[in-house]
């Protein structure tokens, strides 16, 4: 047996990370600094875009960027109820009203038919989401928010690397948001950023991001002092920075090691009934967030949280990711019900996310496996 729990994420830190943030630590320079710039430049140019602006959080960013879009009280955005809940908060963070659709089965990201149907004269953008790193339907998105001249924004907070048909994620939108908590596929603890090819955008942010600061590329006087708009302390620090930094000039190498890992489950779990296994679609080059199964649809939300219940107990980490959003309890006011999304209902209600980091044995990996079946078995036998 292995000693310890098989964690269900875990950080990859090295000494270059070591070394450049104690060389941050060391330059007296802790916010606004050399490393930020870098950071900016790297994940920037990692989606095809000309600007970077470093958040303190992806939920930071989304919020910003709605700012920037000038979306408020009144205005309508259509989005997935099939997510953290961060991508619905941002909405209602500047008063606007979050409208759900269903998914699509297989890539379960929203149904592009739906997305379209459910736009009317108070729609102002639609915000995607990349399920668990996948892109599919982000280029219809984009098609149907040009069509009806509104901005799509991309949550591509956990599709950092991915590329579909050639295009890299955080490009498909008018302004994209990438998030870095310690599960992503880079970290720098907590932190954020926001990506676009919009001078506008990108200036607007930058001052949010400070205060409501004129950006200091302006060459404002006394800019430290005056604030042009309502801003937020949503700067990311350099000792961030500089762990993004490293993080990002091992990017390829972390996407690498993460794809094998996703390749070995793939390979031991293909032949095990009653589970159904990730789609990488075609055209898609994947940088894979997390690891995330489902149980067919013979089985309901009780039966996969005893199957999780038993993980755990086998200190094997996992989750249950997602709840759906439009019923958890804080969007009760919104009026959706159980049976509005049956879609995301049904796929929520049988989802695992297994172990899933750069660090993970081949011996933990068929320990995770082996035990996963057991569970399995063990509520089959339940079932009679």
């Amino acid at each position: 047996m292995l000693d310890g729990e098989i964690s269900l994420s875990r950080p990859d830190i090295t000494r270059l990370e070591e070394r450049l943030v104690l060389e941050a630590l060391r330059s007296g320079r802790l916010s606004i600094g050399p490393f930020q710039e870098e950071f900016e430049t790297l994940v920037a140019g990692a989606a095809g875009c000309r600007h970077g602006v470093a958040v303190s959080s992806g939920t930071a960013g989304l919020h910003l960027a709605l700012l920037a879009l000038g979306i408020g009280p009144g205005d309508e955005v259509i989005t997935t109820p099939f997510s953290f809940v961060a991508s619905a908060n941002c909405i209602r963070y500047v008063g606007a009203k979050p409208v759900f659709v269903d998914i699509c089965p297989k890539s379960l990201n929203m149904d592009p038919a739906q997305v379209e149907r459910a736009i009317n004269e108070r729609t102002r953008a639609i915000l995607a989401v990349e399920a668990f790193g996948n892109p599919r339907h982000m280029d219809a998105y984009a098609q149907i928010a040009g069509r009806y001249e509104i901005p799509l924004i991309e949550d591509c907070c956990e599709a950092l690397g991915t590329s579909y048909r050639g295009r890299r994620c955080g490009s498909f939108g008018r302004v994209g948001v990438f998030g870095f908590y310690p599960n992503k596929q880079i970290t720098t603890g907590e932190g954020g950023m926001i990506v676009t090819d919009d001078d506008a955008i990108a200036e607007a942010c930058r001052s949010l991001r400070n205060q409501g600061r004129a950006p200091l590329s302006a060459g404002a006087l006394g800019s430290w002092l005056h604030h042009e708009r309502l801003g937020y302390n949503y700067r990311l620090d350099e000792l961030s920075c500089a762990l993004g930094v490293a993080q990002m000039r091992r990017l390829p190498a972390l996407i690498e090691q993460r794809r094998q890992v996703a390749n070995a489950y793939m390979n031991r779990l293909m032949e095990v009934p009653d589970i159904v296994l990730p789609t990488v679609e075609d055209g898609c080059e994947m940088s894979w967030f997390v690891f995330v199964v489902r149980l067919s649809t013979e089985y309901g939300e009780h039966e996969r949280d005893r199957i999780l219940r038993g993980l755990r107990n086998h200190d094997i980490g996992c989750a249950d990711y997602f709840p759906c959003i439009h019923l958890q309890p804080a969007y009760a006011s919104l009026g959706y019900t159980r049976g509005s999304f049956p879609i995301a209902e049904s796929v929520s209600q049988r989802t695992i996310a297994l172990p899933f980091h750069t660090r993970l044995s081949e011996r933990e990996i068929d320990l995770v496996c082996q035990t996963l079946e057991l569970m399995i078995k063990r509520e089959n036998l339940r079932r009679g």
